[in-house]
C-alpha cells in the first residue's frame, strides 16, 4: 500500500501517477505498487515538485510500520526521534521588516 499526496506538479506527473495509483481526491493517490515502482514514482515527483510539496506514506519494517518521505517546502518536518518518525512544525516566516531611520537629534 502507498499513499502520495502532492500539490503543484505538472499535468504530466499527476497523469504518470494516475497509471499507477487512484487518485482517491485531488491529489491525493493511493495504490498497491511494489518498491521499485513506488522508487520510480518517488523519484519522478520529487524531481519535478519544484515550489509544490508531497508526502509519500509507505510500508517499512520500523517501529511504526511505515516509512513517511517529503519533497518540496511544507511547514510539516518530518524528524527522526530514537526511530520514531514525528512531525515538527516549523515557524511561519515573518517577513523581514525594514530598519527604522536613525535621526541625527
Amino acid at each position: 500500500m502507498m499513499v502520495l499526496a502532492v500539490t503543484a506538479v505538472p499535468p504530466h506527473v499527476r497523469g504518470a501517477l494516475s497509471r499507477w495509483l487512484v487518485e482517491a481526491a485531488p491529489g491525493l493517490y493511493v495504490g498497491c505498487v511494489s518498491g521499485r515502482v513506488r522508487e520510480e514514482l518517488w523519484t519522478t515527483v520529487s524531481a519535478v515538485i519544484g515550489d509544490g510539496a508531497a508526502v509519500c506514506v509507505h510500508p517499512a519494517d520500523t517501529e511504526q510500520g511505515y516509512e513517511l518521505r517529503t519533497a518540496g517546502t511544507r511547514r510539516r518536518e518530518p524528524i527522526d526521534l530514537d526511530g520514531l518518525t514525528l512531525i515538527r512544525f516549523r515557524a511561519p516566516e515573518q517577513p523581514t521588516s525594514t530598519p527604522e531611520p536613525e535621526f541625527p537629534w
